[in-house]
């Protein structure tokens, strides 16, 4: 989301953002919105496309989208520091072999994302030890995660993202993927324990 990053100020022409995932941050609106730097024969060749194809968004989804944007600031905070805290517990714990967290000084693009974000995000994926099996495994035990392909909402998700992908996935097989929600870090790191089975 712009309150993370904020790609024009850092060169870029254009931006997509998802409004369905953290500006919405509720899970119930589907959107979008394109962000220009500047204008141009780019912006006005998609304001046509958008008139001749009426490609906006409907007024009650503009609404929950303004919602979600009035309490962005504060959990874009607490989901960042949140999986921050579940990224580092998640490195300590020994049935998981990697954990791919941009906050985590370990992660290869940090020094990068320390400089260009104002925070990590609340995205997180891990590697189990164990392999493919005891990755789905741990995603069923889980009991405070809902087991769900989003991101961005209030609530914590968890995936094995090539089970959810199915047979054309690229994905690791070992590789759970979470979303950060609002609860409490402790639980959702007493609940990843459990899950793992330690």
């Amino acid at each position: 989301t712009p309150i993370l990053q904020r790609p024009i100020e850092l060169g870029a022409n254009v931006v997509l953002h998802a409004t369905t995932k953290g500006m919405g941050g509720h899970s119930d609106v589907a959107g979008g919105a394109l962000v220009f730097a500047r204008k141009g024969d780019l912006l006005e060749r998609v304001r046509h496309v958008r008139t001749v194809l009426g490609a906006v968004s409907s007024p009650f989804n503009s609404w929950l989208v303004l919602r979600g944007l009035r309490t962005l600031a504060v959990r874009a905070r607490v989901q960042s520091e949140s999986a921050l805290a579940v990224a580092r517990a998640l490195e300590a714990h020994p049935a998981v072999s990697r954990v791919n967290y941009p906050g985590l000084a370990s992660h290869p693009g940090h020094e990068v994302a320390r400089r260009q974000m104002s925070a990590f995000g609340s995205m997180i994926s891990f590697h189990v030890a164990a392999g493919r099996e005891a990755a789905i495994a741990a995603v069923g035990r889980a009991r405070l995660f809902t087991r769900a392909t989003s991101l961005g909402g209030v609530e914590s998700l968890i995936e094995h993202r090539a089970t959810s992908e199915g047979d054309a996935s690229t994905a690791p097989p070992d590789l759970v993927r979470l979303s950060i929600g609002l609860e409490h870090p402790d639980d959702l790191v007493a609940d990843l324990t459990h899950a793992l089975g330690v």
